[in-house]
């Protein structure tokens, strides 16, 4: 029993989440143009810690006060973006 003790310590340790980055760029792949630019401007600044839905608003109302989308096509392509994003956590 004495022996098994270290392997059981090792086991109960948690281990984080591995990002999926095939999956997200899959994903990617399937989104409409504008969703494509909204995850292409967002994905470099994902980590275990971002807050999904403050770093793709913060993109696409960019985009929207730029005037290079509006707020109509912003709100589902951002939508659609930050489920792609989230395997990226």
């Amino acid at each position: 029993m004495l022996r098994a003790l270290p392997l059981l310590l090792v086991l109960a340790v948690p281990v984080p989440a591995v990002a999926d980055q095939a999956g997200a760029t899959a994903c990617a792949a399937g989104l409409s143009a504008d969703g494509k630019l909204i995850y292409a401007r967002t994905a470099p600044e994902v980590t275990p810690t971002t807050d999904l839905k403050e770093a793709v608003t913060a993109v696409a109302r960019s985009m929207v006060m730029d005037g290079k989308m509006s707020r109509e096509v912003a709100r589902p392509a951002a939508e659609a973006a930050g489920e792609c994003l989230k395997m990226l956590k």
